[in-house]
């Protein structure tokens, strides 16, 4: 169980869609379970997209404020979930973001205990993703980003996607460096929307790929703007298996980094046997050694301080003296339970899965306008009709196949 975070950029490259095609597709045994939390601070767009307005706007990201500020952090965190699993087995879940930006700035003192809250729910047996959106991996959200096991950054294969993605992707490895865990945390997710090919775009960017998807617009259409997410072809639709592919490298990448950071220990050394001597004939073997006079009782010593008996229990402190936060290691994660997280079925307050919506019947001349949706209610309609606009055409290659991207300062 690990912490994921999904970095966007301009362009809207896809990081939305890619963490909620990561959400469906996860693969779940038996006691795991996943949470996507949208902590986009441009706004969400999940509870008018994917979810089509169904639920009440006021469940999200943006009642955790008030929470946090009354110390009730982890037991408002299971109200605000949203079941989106197939079956209603609450393992696939979902705390959509903020519905209006300015619900932003009040969450400002919110990131950190939000960021150790979802840590904390690495030992209950849940893998945490995080969308970031576009500009979540800077300012006070960026926390999430600095203490997560992997960032992936989503571009597309174009050369407006690779270009404006390079001089983010410097900002973030420096960042991640100075204040996170690590640049090698940092991994390019690629929409194959371009020409261009996955070695040359790591070469490009100093950043590896660590996974393809395929640029499948009405695939993506029911996860950005709702759709039946349950329906057998989606389930098993090109963009969900190249979804599977992408998380099995990326889990595998964090658990070969954790192998690597985490430090040898030595097995205990057996205790060396002093070799018996042989007894020589007529030499007298020497007795036992006298116990000590009795005297007075020697004082007894003086209870170590909280921090002489517990050396790592303060936070932050480490072996070393350091505080955690250096490149190459993060902050241990709080072991506590988290309330409604632990083992067993769950039975919280979040509602079931969102049914997909009927189809809209035509509307009569005669009939009247609908109300106001009630607080709290289950409202099913009809998705609304997206323009579409004319596909832009991708640049072609050079004439020998190289990279022509302006993100070096020379073309190869």
């Amino acid at each position: 169980m690990a912490l994921y975070a999904v970095v966007g950029g301009h362009g809207a490259p896809g990081a939305t869609v890619t963490a909620l095609a990561m959400l469906h597709a996860w693969p779940l045994q038996s006691g795991q379970r996943v949470l996507l939390a949208e902590c986009d601070p441009d706004g969400g767009v999940i509870l008018s997209g994917a979810l089509e307005g169904r639920l009440d706007g006021s469940r999200g990201l943006g009642q955790l404020g008030v929470a946090d500020r009354r110390g009730q952090l982890a037991q408002a965190l299971m109200t605000q979930l949203t079941d989106v699993s197939p079956g209603g087995t609450a393992d696939r879940l979902l705390l959509p973001g903020v519905s209006d930006p300015a619900q932003y700035s009040g969450l400002a003192y919110v990131w950190e205990s939000l960021a150790t809250l979802l840590l904390a729910l690495e030992g209950q047996g849940v893998d945490v993703l995080v969308d970031l959106g576009r500009s979540g991996a800077s300012g006070p959200g960026a926390v999430l980003a600095h203490r997560a096991d992997a960032v992936l950054m989503v571009v597309r294969s174009t050369l407006r996607s690779l270009t404006t993605a390079h001089p983010r992707l410097a900002a973030l490895r420096a960042d991640l460096d100075a204040h996170g865990g690590g640049s090698d945390t940092l991994g390019l997710v690629m929409v194959e929307e371009g020409p261009y090919k996955a070695s040359d775009v790591s070469a490009q960017l100093g950043t590896p790929v660590v996974g393809l998807l395929p640029f499948a617009p009405a695939t993506a259409l029911v996860l950005s703007d709702g759709g039946n997410s349950h329906d057998r072809r989606f389930v098993r639709s090109p963009l969900l298996r190249a979804s599977r592919t992408v998380i099995d490298e990326v889990r595998t990448q964090v658990a070969r980094r954790r192998v690597r950071l985490t430090p040898p220990q030595s097995a205990p050394q057996p205790e060396r046997q002093p070799a018996p001597q042989p007894e020589r004939q007529g030499e007298q073997q020497p007795g036992p050694i006298p116990g000590p006079t009795a005297g007075p009782a020697p004082a007894p010593a003086p209870a170590p301080t909280p921090d002489q008996a517990h050396p790592y229990a303060r936070p932050g402190a480490r072996p070393d003296g350091g505080s955690g936060h250096g490149p190459g290691s993060r902050p241990q994660p709080v072991r506590h339970p988290v309330p409604g997280f632990g083992p067993g079925p769950m039975s919280g307050p979040f509602p079931g899965p969102v049914p997909p919506s009927p189809p809209a019947p035509m509307p009569m001349p005669t009939a009247p306008a609908p109300s106001g949706p009630t607080p709290g209610a289950t409202i099913p309609t009809a998705p609304i009709p997206t323009a579409h606009a004319p596909a832009a055409h991708a640049p072609a290659p050079g004439p020998n196949g190289e990279l022509h991207v302006q993100v070096v300062g020379h073309a190869r």
